[in-house]
């Protein structure tokens, strides 16, 4: 909601060019691919969640989504592909009406559950897959996304945001696993969702995450995804001025050279680059684009 009323300031040829954009990346199967292979559901997510907020997910273009995500309600996927899975058939419901999930087996949120708590491991974190012994902060806000958009509980809360703490870095931020060696942009916006999910945020992490997030800004403008990366990227500008925003702390960097930035990775006929370096686009990258024109279209 909050991304569709900053798209909705912009004029309105933008929003058309670039939901003309997404809706060329469509599919025959219903499905949006990236820049190669076929459509998957990570790709559709991104796409669908771009139409949404741009206030296009809707007729043709929804059914035929529809159809696409609900051919893979009974594959087994990986965690990012089934909540990209989730929040697709979340978004058709909210947006068109159409319930992806209707005819699905009455155990099935409950076989949903059981799978994500399997991810579950003894430091309170969940893992990538069920191999894996290493929890992630990413894929632990993703499986409580997934719980959320299933109206579930989520199984003791307070394990998750003791493990969250232990992912903190000594100089701000969070890291993605207990081995990195430093935080970065992207897990710190997740651990810090899911805190002020948990109701895990204080005053102390606030204050170190903003010290982190200040230091991502780059000369270009936009934020970079650690301090080992010299170039920023669209996905550490959304995400980290989205966090930024949410600890109330936008105003501590240069949001008109974040403006500038986002300006020089939006393409004419409609799409973003990711960073300086790229030379095509996508619809992951469209979204974040679209994300970052929201948050800052009354700075545009």
């Amino acid at each position: 909601m909050r991304l569709s009323a900053g798209l909705g300031i912009l004029p309105e040829a933008v929003r058309q060019r670039h939901t003309d954009y997404v809706k060329s990346q469509q599919q025959d199967d219903g499905g949006f691919a990236g820049r190669e292979g076929s459509s998957d559901l990570y790709y559709t997510s991104f796409a669908l969640r771009s139409l949404a907020i741009l206030g296009e997910l809707e007729g043709q273009t929804a059914e035929t989504a529809a159809h696409f995500v609900e051919r893979r309600l009974s594959g087994q996927e990986s965690i990012v592909d089934f909540f990209s899975l989730i929040y697709s058939g979340a978004l058709l419901d909210t947006a068109a009406g159409i319930d992806v999930f209707s005819e699905a087996s009455p155990s099935w949120k409950s076989n949903v559950t059981d799978t994500l708590e399997k991810l579950r491991r003894e430091d309170g974190g969940y893992a990538k897959g069920a191999e894996g012994a290493i929890s992630s902060t990413y894929h632990t806000f993703l499986v409580l996304i997934c719980l959320q958009l299933l109206d579930c509980e989520i199984p003791n809360p307070d394990r998750v945001i003791q493990f969250l703490k232990s992912q903190a870095g000594e100089d701000g931020g969070f890291r993605e696993i207990r081995a990195s060696k430093r935080a970065g942009t992207n897990p710190t916006a997740a651990a810090i969702a899911t805190l002020r999910i948990l109701g895990g945020l204080t005053p102390e992490i606030r204050e170190a995450t903003l010290d982190l997030l200040v230091e991502m800004q780059t000369d270009e403008g936009g934020l970079r995804a650690n301090t080992r990366i010299p170039i920023a990227d669209l996905l550490s500008t959304f995400t980290g001025s989205l966090t930024l925003l949410d600890l109330d702390g936008l105003d501590e960097i240069d949001t008109a050279a974040v403006v500038q930035y986002i300006a020089a990775m939006e393409r004419e006929e409609g799409g973003f680059h990711a960073a300086a370096w790229d030379t095509h686009c996508d619809v992951e990258y469209t979204f974040y684009g679209l994300g970052c024109r929201a948050l800052f279209a009354a700075s545009s």
